[in-house]
């Protein structure tokens, strides 16, 4: 696969724009993307975005409050914007489920309704905590995608904090499965958008694979 290196030698670094919105994890994410060579920066405003060469949306918390930030800031139209385009973007945990139409989370907040599909609570036997937390096995379905670069097809550990889970309604987004009580989508791929449930950022040397598969497409971009 032929994706630049963002620290090769006379070529410009992959810009990686974080999304802050107002809490959770965003320097974790950050410190974990700039190992890549990119350059990061954290933005509160969406026309920082045209700035960037990738997006990163790092939600992590409710949905309700997620979708409530994006609306007030008119990040919800740029998103959807930036990703019609078909330009780079890495959604965490929130950053995947706020693609979808409508969640439960909330009595059933609506989302971007970038991709058809909802988001689903865990109901499952005493056995099986919600949340779900800790690592599990991540199965990708498309390993040839670009962000799956360096990956075992069959397996990989990836960790995961969440009680909710996102059911797409049209199964070739899927791009990677996991098992907790039964099997649901934990990651999508459509063209240059990517969401994951888990977090790259908690999964050690694969997770930073991901941010470093995703720096590398963006650096294709910022010197094509």
């Amino acid at each position: 696969m032929d994706i630049a290196d963002p620290r090769t030698p006379g070529r410009t670094p992959a810009r990686i724009a974080v999304i802050d919105y107002g809490m959770g994890n965003l320097r974790s994410v950050s410190r974990a993307m700039q190992t890549t060579g990119a350059e990061v920066r954290i933005i509160t405003s969406p026309a920082e975005m045209e700035q960037a060469d990738g997006i990163v949306f790092p939600g992590q918390g409710a949905i309700v409050d997620t979708m409530a930030f994006l609306k007030q800031t008119g990040f919800d139209t740029a998103i959807r914007a930036w990703i019609a385009d078909d330009r780079p973007y890495l959604g965490l945990c929130l950053g995947l489920q706020a693609l979808f139409e409508v969640s439960e989370e909330g009595g059933g907040t609506p989302g971007l309704g970038i991709f058809p599909g909802r988001i689903v609570r865990f109901h499952l036997p005493p056995a099986f905590k919600v949340p779900h937390m800790g690592w599990n096995t991540v199965r990708f379905l498309q390993p040839e995608a670009a962000i799956c670069a360096g990956l075992r097809a069959d397996g990989e550990a990836f960790y995961f904090v969440h009680s909710y889970y996102v059911v797409p309604a049209e199964r070739q987004l899927a791009l990677a499965e996991c098992d907790y009580g039964g099997t649901f989508v934990c990651a999508i791929a459509q063209g240059n958008c990517f969401a994951t449930q888990f977090h790259p950022e908690k999964s050690q040397a694969k997770g930073l694979q991901i941010y470093r598969n995703f720096a590398q497409l963006a650096a294709r971009r910022a010197n094509r």
